[in-house]
């Protein structure tokens, strides 16, 4: 079963810490894919980044896979720019500029 995780407008350094707390629950209610919507953010910075490894380590941790969908182009630039662009296997919003779509395998 999958669960989803779906992000707000706002996840920035003012947000992040509900969100995070969030994450151990969303992990244990499913199994397999781990997805992050990231259709509806508008504003994010570098907390958002760490979010979203934190999810993906997490998912990892449990055996699961992760991606992050409807990622915004600012959320996709900042993660290349850091460079974990692949560990977060972000795929844009439709409509946006490419991105590393697909999916993290689960850590054997």
């Amino acid at each position: 079963m999958q669960a989803a995780l779906t992000l707000p407008a706002s996840v920035t350094i003012e947000t992040t810490a509900a969100l995070a707390a969030a994450l151990p629950a969303q992990v244990r209610a499913g199994s397999g894919l781990l997805r992050i919507d990231a259709t509806a953010v508008t504003e994010s910075d570098s907390s958002t980044i760490a979010l979203l490894l934190e999810a993906g380590r997490q998912a990892r941790a449990a055996g699961r896979e992760f991606e992050v969908v409807g990622a915004p182009p600012k959320l996709v630039e900042l993660a290349r720019l850091y460079g974990v662009d692949s560990l977060l296997a972000l795929a844009s919003a439709p409509g946006t500029a490419a991105s590393a779509a697909g999916s993290v395998p689960a850590a054997s």
